[in-house]
């Protein structure tokens, strides 16, 4: 089969590179348009188009996914299969362009974690398991047919960053499961809708920096999987000295804290231990607010507390 592959973030690039080493026929690669980046605004490159590049794999990077010659040129490749990994959100006129369809990997366990951040809501839930998807697009978003799915047991000490790294190589061997399914014809469609009946969908929404506050009248273990959930990015934070001070490492003790929920005990070496609404969360790397990351003792030989 012919397929045109879309992606943009490292995600994506375990996905394609496996494509390619299966020997997929990749007629070209979609992702995002060149964007300033850092303090001097150069111009930064996608993960997959460094990728798609140092292949030899065609590139298009279209503003507008309904622009007029962005469709001309991907009607042109006459791709048979399109194939998105960590992509935006097709318009039908491309999702419906090849004739055997577009499928999509997804990070979650379809019906459950539809949205933009699956990977994160579910460690922040304290999920006992989590996986990837992969369906076939139509309208409404993550909601398509489901082809295949794969588990993965979560420890309830992983981080998101951790997380994602498992489920970037799990899916990429999914998608050429999927792909090699739909080319030989073996493959079954479950639709959503029978699978979603009679249980309570949990969703995965865009994270802003509210969700990222933590509140430390929240049980400890809650407070935990927060901090969690949003490491290594966007990171959860508080309030410390009147600056932001971000948590993006800790433990959790539970029991009696003795204290109100959000003061702190320490030795000024080694711990920082914040109260919660029953335990602590155990500090163990932050960043300060116009400060790199650093340990838990880095941190306290530089602060008064």
């Amino acid at each position: 089969m012919r397929i045109v592959f879309m992606g943009t973030p490292a995600f994506a690039v375990a996905s394609l590179d496996e494509l390619i080493k299966a020997g997929c026929d990749i007629v070209g690669v979609v992702t995002a348009p060149d964007k300033p980046a850092g303090r001097g605004q150069k111009l930064s490159e996608s993960a997959v188009k460094q990728y798609a590049v140092a292949n030899g794999l065609k590139v298009l990077q279209p503003e507008k996914l309904k622009n007029p010659e962005f469709l001309e040129q991907l009607r042109a490749l006459k791709a048979d299969l399109q194939v998105v990994v960590a992509f935006r959100m097709l318009p039908e006129v491309v999702w419906n362009m090849p004739p055997k369809g577009t499928i999509n990997l997804h990070a979650s366990l379809l019906p459950q974690y539809r949205g933009a951040a699956p990977i994160n809501w579910a460690i922040i839930n304290g999920e006992k398991e989590s996986g990837v998807t992969t369906f076939f697009l139509k309208h409404d978003i993550d909601t398509g047919d489901i082809l295949f799915t794969e588990k993965v047991t979560l420890t309830g000490h992983e981080t998101a960053g951790e997380l994602h790294d498992r489920l970037m190589a799990k899916g990429a061997g999914l998608l050429v499961k999927t792909v090699k399914g739909i080319e030989s014809g073996k493959y079954n469609e479950h639709p959503q809708e029978q699978l979603a009946a009679g249980i309570e969908l949990k969703h995965a929404p865009k994270i802003f920096k509210e969700n990222c506050l933590i509140d430390f009248n929240q049980p400890a273990e809650k407070v935990y999987n927060l901090i969690r959930g949003l490491s290594p990015i966007p990171t959860a934070y508080t309030l410390f000295n009147d600056k932001v001070l971000k948590i993006y490492a800790a433990n959790y003790e539970p029991g009696e804290p003795g204290i109100s929920a959000g003061g702190f005990i320490t030795n000024h070496k080694t711990t920082l231990k914040f109260a919660a609404k029953d335990g602590f969360i155990s500090v163990t790397g932050v960043q300060l607010e116009g400060k790199k990351r650093m340990s838990i003792e880095e941190f306290l030989r530089g602060v008064r507390l």
